[in-house]
């Protein structure tokens, strides 16, 4: 069953369009990721589904339910953590998760049992009677989570959710999300971190500029591009172009800037060795410190769609 279903979404902001006849679906008690770089449309397309903007063109259900057209069912069956924690830092963690319960009218008993439990289940029973402003980065992403799921709500929505945290924090975070979906919750998160899409989700839609252009589980984006790649290292940077003219025999698409700039990939035909390749670029008189023969990654199916990569740091200005 489809907890989640968007059809044909469309939104423009003053004549700029930030979605055009968008969809995608995300199955019940599973994780759909959204990627896209800065500005493809994953924060508005989150903010329609969450009710706090209506789409010009389209529909969205949760739960079945039309988001346009029910929005307060909608509220009561979701949660949302935005791309920053939105915490108050002159209350402790427990007064937090209280006051959610008492805005929620849940009434001041239930209020504290519910914040008792989430505490217990997000590791913050220890820091509960602590100002949040003292909370590391990832005890504050915790305790937003925790505050979006005091309604026990069957979906939950996370935005960049794992953004500024350290390496530690992050798998943590990732820990959490597992739970969550193990214990019945249907995820939505965004995210341009490719190894977090790859770890999280059990299908993926990749929007650019406003509309999905691939959908699947990690492996079938993968295949979907198909081949291997092979990564040099150049003795010297200034020999890319010696290089690429070297290796077009094996070259089924152009090559790409690798992490550095002595690194070049190409992707090659499946019948390529690694033998052939150095013989070639020996014949080419091209130096290599390092070759190496790699499958396709999240990251060459998001370069081959977008045409960009998402190694730059995520800010908030995706519309």
């Amino acid at each position: 069953m489809r907890v989640i279903e968007v059809e044909n979404l469309a939104k423009s902001y003053g004549g700029v369009s930030a979605l055009t006849d968008l969809s995608f679906g995300c199955l019940e008690a599973s994780t759909l990721a959204v990627l896209g770089p800065n500005g493809a449309g994953k924060t508005t397309a989150v903010k329609i589904l969450a009710t706090l903007l209506r789409a010009d063109g389209g529909q969205a259900f949760v739960d079945g339910i039309d988001v346009a057209a029910h929005p307060r069912e909608v509220r009561a069956r979701i949660g949302l953590t935005g791309q920053y924690a939105a915490v108050d830092e002159r209350l402790t963690g427990r007064e937090n998760l209280e006051l959610v319960g008492r805005l929620l009218r849940l009434g001041s008993k239930e209020s504290a049992a519910r914040a008792a439990d989430l505490l217990t289940q997000l590791r913050l029973s220890d820091a509960s009677d602590r100002v949040s402003k003292g909370y590391s980065g990832g005890m504050r992403r915790r305790l937003d989570i925790a505050m979006s799921l005091i309604g026990r709500p069957s979906v939950l929505f996370l935005d960049e959710p794992t953004t500024g945290l350290d390496p530690r924090s992050r798998l943590e975070m990732w820990d959490l999300i597992d739970d969550l979906v193990r214990g019945g919750t249907t995820m939505l998160l965004t995210t341009q971190y490719l190894d977090e899409a790859d770890r999280l989700a059990d299908s993926i839609v990749v929007i650019d500029h406003g509309h999905a252009i691939a959908t699947g589980t990690a492996e079938q984006l993968k295949q979907d591009i198909g081949g291997d790649r092979v990564v040099l290292t150049l003795s010297e940077p200034s020999q890319r172009a010696a290089a690429a003219s070297a290796m077009s025999p094996f070259a089924v698409a152009a090559p790409r800037d690798g992490d550095h700039d002595a690194e070049l990939i190409i992707p090659v035909k499946p019948t390529t060795t690694l033998v052939e390749v150095l013989r070639c670029l020996d014949r080419a008189s091209v130096g290599v410190d390092d070759i190496e023969m790699r499958r396709p990654t999240l990251d060459d199916v998001f370069f081959r769609l977008t045409g960009s990569t998402t190694s730059q740091e995520p800010v908030d200005d995706d519309r």
